[in-house]
């Protein structure tokens, strides 16, 4: 009897699972079509799906929708679910509610080595700054890593509480370098303040197809160990008596995020509180499972980072907000209502 109820209850969460997915694909296919079709020139939506069919001839429609906002509209897709996967990850081998993808110290080592090219080497391009800020990133994590390495033979592995307090050093000392080149040179200052704000608008998709291997090895890895993290999520000690490697675990658990999020960086600017919120609200739906969580916070990303570009598309007549900023405005009281609903903090 408990064999059958046991089968009966995975059944039914499957279901309901399956059913939160379908609906979380079909917002997402009407996001893709808000992406394409408002902005400062709006469109009509029959226009667009028109034009996507081969069907409609006017050439600046179609310049419009296959120049601009496709290629903005992948960007958008592509950047928002890689962080929502990775602030999943994170939160899975840190065993805390409030981390994100920056807690590794990413974003700050991005953000550092785009300074250091503008400032050192006279870096103008986006397109190269690019390029400097996956590097950085990729630095950072292996940086963090290694100092929460030091010590842990004596604890067997590295601790999560070892892992944020490292990435938390990172970001304090990075953030101060990058404050006092700020300082003393105005012309950084200008180019990096546009990268930095956090947009779709500095990527092109030929940019994005170049760090695609990388985000696809992360996405794939990511996945792959989303089955381990949940027996990780029972304590260290735990998963070792289970027979898993949690070293292993841990290890290429950050090898995904430092992937993941130096691409996502390095294609659109440090965009903030999609790693963050979005495997928060799939767990109201799907409660502790990693492999839904992953899934779930993917899709999530994808939604709200189109949804807050739109947003910025629209909300002044004639301009644009850039998303980082409208996504800080979005996901901020979201995210309160969130650790209120959660309760999070009581402990």
């Amino acid at each position: 009897m408990p064999v059958q109820h046991t089968f009966a209850l995975r059944k039914k969460l499957y279901k309901k699972h399956s059913i939160g997915l379908g609906v979380l694909l079909c917002v997402l296919v009407f996001a893709i079509l808000s992406s394409i079709t408002f902005g400062v020139r709006s469109l009509s939506m029959g226009d667009v799906v028109y034009t996507l069919l081969g069907n409609i001839t006017d050439v600046k429609t179609q310049i419009v929708i296959w120049d601009l906002r496709i290629p903005r509209t992948v960007t958008g897709i592509i950047v928002g679910a890689v962080l929502g996967v990775a602030g999943a990850i994170m939160q899975a081998i840190t065993r805390n509610p409030l981390a994100d993808p920056g807690i590794m110290g990413v974003n700050a080592g991005a953000s550092f080595f785009a300074v250091l090219a503008i400032w050192i080497l006279g870096i103008t391009s986006i397109f190269h700054l690019s390029w400097f800020a996956f590097l950085g990133a990729g630095a950072a994590a292996v940086v963090v890593y290694g100092i929460s390495h030091v010590g842990a033979a004596q604890c067997g592995s590295v601790t999560p509480v070892r892992l944020a307090l490292a990435g938390a050093a990172m970001n304090a000392m990075l953030f101060a370098i990058i404050a006092a080149i700020l300082t003393i040179s105005q012309e950084t200052l200008n180019i990096y303040r546009f990268w930095v704000v956090g947009s779709l608008q500095i990527s092109k998709l030929s940019e994005t197809a170049q760090l695609a291997p990388f985000m696809a090895v992360g996405m794939g890895l990511s996945l792959w160990l989303s089955h381990l993290l949940n027996t990780l999520a029972l304590g260290d000690d735990t998963a070792k008596g289970l027979g898993e490697n949690v070293y292993r675990i841990r290890l290429l658990s950050l090898l995904a995020i430092t992937l993941l999020c130096g691409s996502a960086v390095s294609i659109a600017g440090p965009i903030a509180f999609v790693g963050l919120v979005m495997p928060h609200i799939a767990r109201l739906w799907v409660g502790q499972d990693q492999r839904w969580i992953c899934v779930y916070a993917m899709l999530l990303g994808a939604i709200i980072l189109l949804a807050t570009d739109v947003i910025g598309r629209v909300v002044l007549t004639g301009t644009e907000i850039e998303v980082g900023i409208i996504i800080a405005f979005v996901g901020g009281p979201l995210f309160v209502w969130i650790v209120r609903s959660m309760r999070i903090m009581q402990n």
